[in-house]
């Protein structure tokens, strides 16, 4: 009996070597999570058992399968909360073996009616510190008898799958590791690229086009908007916007949203990310009811912070729900501060290219006003009416206050601007004069407020308006009743709000100017015939200040007259000390309808043609006065397209034979030269289509070369 014995425990002992030999066997080539399929296969298979399954454990009571043996193959993994199942024995540290009627132990368990199991056996997967990390069990639709060669067999290979497992994880972890030191390294290198791309575009066009490139490789966008914000009004204003969708119909450049109770502005006052996954249950704000109606699902915005200073926001929105998870928000971020970075650059680019093109404007301005000859260096004169004119000036100058000067053509009203402006606090400033009747009408508002590169057809550069030419000193609108009514409304709004926006631009440049207007014109006449602007004129008529016609101070006509004849006399070389009585006899008898202009023009043509150290006028030098003209006959046309005097001294030229000898003594000077610096419609102080218009209906003709 006892041989028996011996020889059943031997036999055990062989079949467990056996069964043993057979799972080393089937599982040695494995690894990884081929090893736990090939595991559950041979282990099912060495102890008959229909299924057989190894599982991991997370610590909160699931469970996940490593490898299912369904009996006819490898089944899909499956995970589960072991509350309620045989499992939860096992993952408490136990091993356990149920011979029959498993499902009336574990009613909960609906897995073993599905299965039809009717027996188990179980043993835990421990750590070195006596942990549970997982287990493997094995399931049979018969009775199982409890064979300790069994268990052992269990016991053995939940220690190698437990080393696998953490094999398994070591691998996954280093392979984590290498991705995030890999997308660690694409993303360095990406915000490089982008960081190269930006710093080396600095013009509003080029950089934008960059930056909507490099968004692009960092996260996807249906629609991206950049908000700077503006101080002054603690508003943020869209600088530039991108959509593949239909914007809104205020969705453009230039467009403002207040700070307060706004999306934008919470992420600019909190310096913090906002991302919405899913527009439809988490919208706020009325704006992201719009973009939700839109048809956009996710949108975020992000800060654009320089030196720890927020500047405005970066948004981008997306058709689509959950684009922007946390990792692509973080990285987002990196790339809108490396964008704000390249948008002050661009700011302060422009500011300087700005400043460089106004000091090259002024250069440009007072070099030309240099090579101008002035009408006057100084005011001449000492009558009453001009020493109360001198008194308004001398009132009016130290203010602020727009100045109208009226009066009429060659009374010196840009000299009573210059006299304001050197007699003010911005007389270290420049003073910029425009001749609002000198320019053609398609370019009044170019040449007052400029215009940005490409504005209209001929735009080829920036150009810097004259009243951003003026910021700071003062700017005279001489005829400024020739403005275009359009114009008109523009330059109220500048009087009013001391700001404007360039052609092409939606940028608003605020201006420091202080405004003379002048014009020879009736402008309480202008305005009844709507030919000006009721309120532009009421806004410039705050100091008027009227000058007197030269016929009205003939006192002073002595004075203008010594004046121009040592001021001439000194620029063309000449000794002329005295003017004889009869010239000033007659200079003080004329009326002189061009006023000062027309006398300094006629001086300056007496001493060039003067002979000797006594000025002298002869006749047809000085158009007669009035008593003259009535008692004289008019000249005939062939001696005034001469150039040469009249044969009687009774023949008194009409007002438009006076005008056609004028123009033709200046042409024959000039050699007929109209427009230009040696001129004839500078010399005669008029626009050169305007002498043009004249000779045309004077009859003037140059005649032909011999």
């Amino acid at each position: 009996m006892e041989d028996w014995k011996a020889a059943s425990a031997e036999g055990d002992r062989y079949l467990s070597a056996q069964t043993l030999h057979s799972v080393v066997v089937g599982t040695a080539s494995a690894a990884g999570s081929q090893f736990f399929r090939s595991l559950v296969e041979h282990v099912a298979s060495a102890l008959g058992a229909r299924y057989a399954f190894v599982t991991r454990c997370d610590g909160s009571g699931n469970a996940r399968s490593l490898a299912f043996w369904s009996g006819d193959g490898l089944a899909e993994d499956f995970e589960y909360n072991i509350v309620g199942h045989p499992c939860y024995q096992v993952m408490q540290g136990e091993t356990l073996h149920v011979e029959k009627d498993i499902q009336l132990q574990f009613p909960s368990d609906t897995g073993l009616v599905d299965w039809g199991a009717e027996s188990y056996l179980g043993v835990p997967m421990l750590d070195e510190d006596r942990g549970v990390v997982g287990h493997i069990a094995v399931l049979d639709t018969r009775p199982m008898t409890y064979s300790p060669h069994a268990v052992e067999l269990l016991t053995i290979f939940a220690a190698r799958a437990t080393a696998e497992l953490k094999n398994l994880q070591a691998r996954s972890e280093l392979q984590a590791s290498l991705d995030r030191v890999q997308a660690l390294e694409a993303r360095h290198r990406t915000l490089l690229e982008i960081n190269n791309m930006l710093i080396s575009n600095l013009t509003q066009e080029e950089l934008f086009q960059a930056i909507s490139e490099a968004l692009r490789q960092v996260v996807a966008f249906d629609r991206s908007a950049i908000f700077l914000h503006d101080p002054e009004s603690d508003r943020l204003r869209l600088l530039v916007a991108e959509t593949k969708a239909v914007p809104f119909p205020h969705f453009v450049p230039g467009w403002e949203v207040p700070v307060e109770g706004s999306l934008g502005g919470w992420v600019f006052r909190n310096c913090r990310a906002l991302r919405r996954n899913n527009l439809a249950r988490e919208h706020e704000y009325e704006i992201e009811k719009m973009l939700l109606d839109q048809g956009f699902r996710s949108l975020v915005l992000v800060p654009l912070i320089v030196r720890g200073k927020p500047i405005g926001t970066l948004n981008l929105a997306s058709l689509k729900g959950d684009q922007y998870p946390d990792d692509k928000v973080e990285y987002l971020q990196e790339v809108a501060n490396q964008v704000a970075l390249a948008i002050e650059n661009m700011r302060s680019y422009e500011e300087i290219a700005a400043l460089q093109a106004k000091l090259q404007a002024e250069n440009v301005y007072l070099q030309e006003e240099i090579q101008t000859e002035h009408n006057f260096e100084e005011i001449v004169g000492n009558h009453p009416s001009m020493l109360v004119l001198l008194r308004n000036v001398e009132t009016v100058a130290p203010t602020d206050s727009t100045v109208l000067i009226l009066g009429e053509t060659g009374t010196g009203k840009e000299l009573i601007a210059r006299a304001i402006h050197s007699r003010s606090k911005r007389k270290n400033r420049p003073l910029v004069k425009v001749n609002c009747g000198a320019i053609p009408t398609g370019l009044v508002e170019s040449e007052l407020f400029g215009h940005m590169k490409g504005a209209f057809t001929g735009a080829l550069e920036r150009r810097v308006g004259r009243f951003e030419l003026a910021d700071g000193g003062t700017l005279f609108l001489d005829e400024v009743s020739e403005l275009p009514l359009e114009t008109q409304v523009k330059l109220l709004r500048v009087l009013q709000e001391h700001e404007f926006e360039p052609l092409g631009s939606s940028r608003t440049i605020r201006v420091d100017v202080r405004l003379i207007a002048a014009s020879n014109r009736n402008m309480e006449k202008f305005v009844e015939e709507g030919r000006f602007r009721p309120d532009l004129y009421y806004r410039l008529n705050v100091l008027p200040i009227v000058l007197p016609s030269l016929r009205e101070r003939r006192s002073d006509i002595r004075l203008l007259t010594a004046f121009f004849v040592e001021r001439f006399s000194r620029q063309l070389g000449k000794v002329v000390s005295a003017v004889s009585t009869e010239t000033m006899e007659l200079l003080t008898r004329y009326d002189w309808p061009g006023n000062i202009r027309e006398l300094q023009n006629v001086i300056e043509r007496a001493v060039v043609l003067s002979s000797g150290p006594v000025l002298k006028l002869g006749r047809n030098l000085l158009p007669a006065t009035s008593s003259e003209r009535s008692s004289r006959a008019p000249e005939s046309v062939a001696t005034v397209e001469s150039g040469g005097t009249p044969s009687g001294e009774s023949e008194a030229p009409s007002l438009a034979q006076m005008e056609k000898r004028h123009i033709l003594a200046v042409l024959a000077r000039t050699d007929w030269q109209i427009e230009g610096p040696r001129g004839a419609a500078l010399i005669l102080d008029i626009h050169p289509n305007t002498l043009r218009s004249r000779m045309k209906k004077l009859g003037i003709k140059r005649p032909a070369m011999s």
